[in-house]
């Protein structure tokens, strides 16, 4: 099985038929791709890797900001047999020295535009080197195995550091259960997705799953102001929408939306933070319009949702998709390991799902310390109720949640912590009016009198991609603790914002 195959071929599509629009500001279509456009281009850039001297499982740096190469690269990597490594075109040079040095890439592939490390010893592919791939003659999809390395993805680890997950080719199969238990997806869609081509919840929800099923992608390009994307979906004939909940909320309050609004539009998507109720009761008040929600991670992908055939809860990301082996562990094992209804626990996937990682990349003790016994454990905490929904309870660890991206403090911590002024600090996120949170760093200066928070919000943007850098600072005298010493941040989440203080 080859991912990319899977991915551009299931469907058995027309290779006439739309596969990719890319739109502008207005809703005008500024690149369209074919099925038979995807495959020729993705299969030119399999073949121009090879002859470029990368070998089966060679791992591939991709540096390329929201353009349409991100996917020809990423899919072109799989599909000749290698493995790219999509990264965020927010990262710093620091942040994608680390993901290079710790995934051994055997060369970076990037635009000309989007920061690169300082020093390398693999070789950089180009604007121009990207140019000849595409224009390589064709190959043939690699005969890979279901279980062989397909791509390695970093998230936020506890530690602070970012961990590769690395997924198989099965993956993409695997997310079938999204189908109709989230999408109810069919090959007449049009699905327009929020985010850049190089996250990867667009890499999954806006191109894997509707290129599987014959439907049209459409990703935008132009500016993010959150009032354009009513006319966008209008314009498009969007017939499902997919983003994070901050951009339907911003929408609300931005846009001009009615129930007469975008009229091909049956349902929104959202994912990747929680989907508060009365966010919920505003979009289908204002639009007359369900929106879905799905709970997934880097691991797995999503894996319980509400959709057309599960009706929704409000404050419920839903119920586990068909054939999904979910459960809730006890915190404790005691004997008996499944929490009983109501009962918070440990939100956990067995091992036999076949959309799980293969592992975290080269720490296999990290990978061993992820399961209890057959499940894998999530990290996050849930109670089921008596019809079989699943309500979430929060991270069972410290990783935050910055608008769809998942954050480790120490890591925020450890860059905020050079900085001279600092003596102390310890970062969460607080919650904040309309259901967000905000990343707050709690700072014990050195000198409070000379507290600049200003110098020290340019310290962070200089380290750190912009949804890692903390929205709001406080001065504290000191952090609060343990009696063992280690900083209790649930305190801090409940810190009055009339003391915080903004940078800029």
């Amino acid at each position: 099985m080859n991912l990319a195959r899977y991915c551009l071929t299931n469907a058995d599509p027309d290779p006439g038929k739309t596969a990719l629009e890319v739109v502008g500001a207005g809703g005008e279509i500024l690149e369209v791709w074919t099925f038979g456009d995807l495959v020729r281009s993705v299969l030119s850039v399999a073949a121009g890797l090879g002859a470029a001297g990368l070998r089966p499982g060679d791992r591939v740096l991709l540096r390329i900001g929201h353009s349409s190469d991100f996917p020809l690269l990423f899919f072109g990597a799989i599909a000749g047999g290698f493995v790219p490594v999509p990264t965020s075109a927010l990262l710093t040079p620091l942040e994608t020295a680390a993901i290079l040095s710790d995934s051994g890439a055997s060369a970076i592939v990037h635009d000309g535009q989007t920061p690169l490390p300082e020093t390398s010893v693999v070789p950089f592919l180009g604007p121009g080197a990207i140019a000849e791939l595409k224009r390589s003659v064709p190959g043939a999809f690699a005969e890979t195995g279901r279980d062989d390395p397909a791509f390695l993805i970093y998230t936020s680890g506890t530690s602070g550091t970012p961990k590769g997950v690395l997924h198989a080719h099965r993956a993409a199969a695997a997310r079938a259960p999204m189908y109709q238990g989230w999408y109810g997806i069919s090959a007449a869609d049009r699905l327009l997705h929020a985010g850049a081509f190089n996250w990867t919840y667009t890499l999954g929800a806006g191109l894997m799953d509707p290129w599987a099923n014959g439907a049209t992608s459409i990703v935008y390009d132009g500016p993010r102001d959150p009032d354009v994307w009513p006319r966008i979906i209008t314009a498009t004939g969007a017939t499902l929408f997919a983003a994070v909940p901050s951009l339907y909320r911003r929408i609300l309050k931005y846009g001009e939306v009615s129930p007469a609004s975008f009229p091909a539009l049956r349902h929104g998507l959202t994912a990747g933070e929680a989907l508060a109720a009365n966010l919920y009761h505003d979009w289908k008040t204002r639009t007359g319009r369900e929106l879905y929600e799905a709970l997934g991670m880097s691991e797995i992908s999503t894996y319980l949702s509400s959709g057309p055939l599960v009706a929704v809860k409000p404050g419920s990301p839903g119920k586990p998709q068909a054939g999904r082996k979910a459960a809730i562990l006890r915190e404790r094992s005691d004997g008996q390991d499944f929490a009983a209804p109501g009962e918070p626990g440990l939100l956990a996937i067995h091992r036999d799902e076949p959309g799980l990682m293969l592992g975290y990349w080269n720490r296999p003790q990290e990978t061993e310390a992820a399961f209890r016994g057959d499940w894998f454990l999530t990290g996050d905490r849930a109670r089921q109720d008596e019809d079989g929904y699943y309500w979430y309870e929060g991270r069972a660890d410290d990783l935050m949640n910055a608008f769809g991206y998942r954050v480790a403090p120490e890591e925020v911590e450890r860059v905020l912590a050079a900085d001279r002024q600092v003596l102390e600090v310890a970062v969460t996120a607080v919650p904040a009016p309309n259901g967000i949170s905000l990343i707050t760093a709690f700072v014990v200066p050195r000198d409070p009198d000379g507290f600049d928070v200003d110098r020290l919000a340019a310290h962070a943007a200089g380290q750190l991609a912009e949804y890692k850098r903390p929205k709001a600072y406080q001065v504290v005298d000191q952090l609060p603790r343990t009696p063992s010493g280690k900083v209790r941040r649930k305190a801090l989440t409940q810190a009055e914002p009339d003391g915080f203080l903004a940078p800029g």
